[in-house]
C-alpha cells in the first residue's frame, strides 16, 4: 500500500499533459504527493486503496481544479525607485525610444538601483514577489540589468536570491548585465561589452549567483555582434543563454539566440519567419509579453500563428519591471494574451506553465502535473480552466501549494503592493 503525505480528492486536474483532452484534464481526480513530488495522480475510481489508509492527510477539494503553479519566466523584480513619471510622459505622446535616448528608461532606474542597498532591494521586492504569488506563481525568474557595472549587477542577483529563500517561491536568476549602455560609457559600447564579458560575467559565474545570461539587442540595445560576444563568453561558463529579441525591430536577434541554442527569445512583435523557423528548429521557446505591449500601447503584434505554424512553444510572461510593465499578475497576462494577441485560454494557460518551465530549462521538474514532478499546485475556485484567462481582475486562487507545502498566506508572504 502506499504510504503518501497528501492526497488531494475530489478535485479536476488540468494537468496540462499531452494526454488528449483539453487542458490535459482529468475530472473527478486525485493528486498525491510525498515531500516535494507529486506521486499519483489519476481518476478517484484507479486510487490503489482508501484514501485515509493510504495517506497522512486527505483533503476533499469538493471539485476544485488544480493546475500546477503557475511558472512566471521573464521578470526584472529587483530594482530601485519608480518610473511613473516616465509614464505620464508616454501618455503625453513621447515614445519609450525617445524617453531612453534621453537618459531615462532604464538609465533611470540603474540610478536608483545603484544607490540602495541589498537589504533595501530585498525589502522592495517582497511585497512585489508576494504580489505574483498571491496570483498562484510558484516559479519565478528574476533578472539583474538595473546595475550596469559589476558591484551592482551582483548587488541585484544576490538580492533576488534572497526573495527564494524568505518566500515559498522558486527563483531563477538570470544576468542581463548587455540591457543598457551606462552613461559612464557614453560613445564607447564595445568598451562596455568587453567589461561584461571581461569582469562581470567571471565574477557571476564564480559566485554561482545565475542560472543564464540574457541581452537586450535592439536598435536602443547592443548589436548582434555584441550580442554573440556576450554568448559565446556564456557558453565558456557553461551558462545557458536566452535573448530580449524583436521588441522595436527586426535586428535578427531570435535567430542569433536560436544558433546558441538558447531557452528562449522574448517580446518578439517584429521577428520574420525566418527567425520563427529558426527557433523552431533550436527548440526555443517564444516568450510573449502582453504587459508590454499594452503598457507601451504599441500595434505590432507578435506572430502568434506563425509561432503555431512552425511548432514554436509559446511562454506568457509579465515581463514585471519600473518602465514598460509595472504589472506583478500573471494572471492579468492570461487575459491579455487571449484579448490581445488572440491566444486560446488553453494556449495561455500553458503559455504560464509547461512552457514557461522549458523557457526556464526547467520542463523536466515542475510546469505539469505529472508523477516525479515538483509538487507545485495551484488550487482554483472556479468551474472551468478558461476562467484563469477569462476573469480579469479577479483572482480565483483557493490554495497554493509549494514544495508539497500548503503556502499560509498570513504569515509567509509580504501584504501585496509596490511601495518599498
Amino acid at each position: 500500500m502506499p504510504d503518501w503525505d497528501t492526497v488531494w480528492i475530489n478535485a479536476n486536474l488540468a494537468t496540462m499533459t499531452s494526454n488528449g483532452a483539453p487542458y490535459g484534464a482529468i475530472r473527478d481526480a486525485a493528486i498525491a504527493t510525498q515531500g516535494d513530488r507529486i506521486v499519483w495522480t489519476g481518476p478517484m475510481a484507479e486510487i490503489p486503496g482508501k484514501p485515509d489508509l493510504i495517506a497522512d492527510e486527505v483533503v476533499d477539494l469538493a471539485g476544485k481544479w488544480i493546475t500546477p503553479g503557475l511558472v512566471d519566466c521573464h521578470t526584472h523584480l529587483v530594482f530601485g525607485g519608480s518610473r511613473a513619471g516616465e509614464f505620464e510622459q508616454r501618455l503625453q505622446g513621447v515614445s519609450y525610444e525617445e524617453i531612453s535616448r534621453a537618459g531615462g528608461g532604464i538609465v533611470s532606474t540603474m540610478t536608483a538601483t545603484r544607490e540602495a542597498t541589498e537589504d533595501d532591494l530585498v525589502t522592495a521586492g517582497l511585497p512585489r514577489l508576494s504580489n505574483l504569488i498571491c496570483g498562484g506563481v510558484t516559479t519565478v525568474e528574476i533578472k539583474s540589468g538595473y546595475g550596469l557595472e559589476t558591484a551592482a549587477e551582483m548587488k541585484q542577483l544576490t538580492a533576488a536570491r534572497a526573495l527564494g529563500k524568505k518566500l515559498p517561491v522558486g527563483v531563477q536568476t538570470t544576468f542581463l548585465g548587455a540591457h543598457a549602455l551606462p552613461p559612464e560609457f557614453g560613445g564607447r559600447q564595445r568598451e562596455y561589452i568587453d567589461l561584461v564579458i571581461e569582469e562581470m560575467l567571471p565574477a557571476v559565474a564564480a559566485s554561482g549567483s545565475a542560472d543564464a545570461v540574457d541581452a537586450f539587442c535592439e536598435s536602443i540595445g547592443f548589436t548582434t555582434a555584441e550580442t554573440e560576444a556576450v554568448f559565446e563568453a556564456a557558453q565558456k561558463f557553461n551558462l545557458p543563454v536566452k535573448l530580449h529579441a524583436e521588441q522595436l525591430s527586426d535586428q535578427g536577434g531570435a535567430a542569433l539566440a536560436a544558433r546558441f541554442g538558447a531557452l528562449s527569445a522574448d517580446h518578439l512583435e517584429f521577428i520574420s519567419e525566418d527567425g520563427v523557423r529558426a527557433m523552431a528548429a533550436a527548440g526555443t521557446v517564444a516568450v510573449l509579453l502582453p504587459g508590454a505591449y499594452y503598457t507601451l500601447r504599441e500595434t505590432q503584434l507578435p506572430p502568434v500563428d506563425l509561432f503555431r505554424k512552425h511548432n514554436v512553444p509559446i511562454a506568457i510572461a509579465s515581463d514585471f519591471n519600473p518602465g514598460s510593465s509595472p504589472i506583478p499578475s500573471l494572471l492579468l497576462m492570461l487575459n491579455m494574451s487571449c484579448t490581445l494577441f488572440r491566444m486560446t485560454p488553453e494556449e495561455a494557460l500553458a503559455g504560464a506553465t509547461r512552457h514557461a518551465a522549458n523557457a526556464l530549462g526547467l520542463e523536466a521538474d515542475r510546469g505539469t502535473l505529472a508523477v516525479g514532478k515538483r509538487a507545485d499546485l495551484a488550487i482554483w475556485n472556479i468551474n472551468q480552466p478558461a476562467e484563469l484567462a477569462y476573469w480579469a481582475g479577479y483572482n480565483p486562487l483557493h490554495t497554493l501549494v509549494h514544495d508539497g507545502a500548503v503556502v499560509d498566506f498570513n504569515t509567509q508572504l509580504i501584504a501585496p503592493g509596490l511601495a518599498a
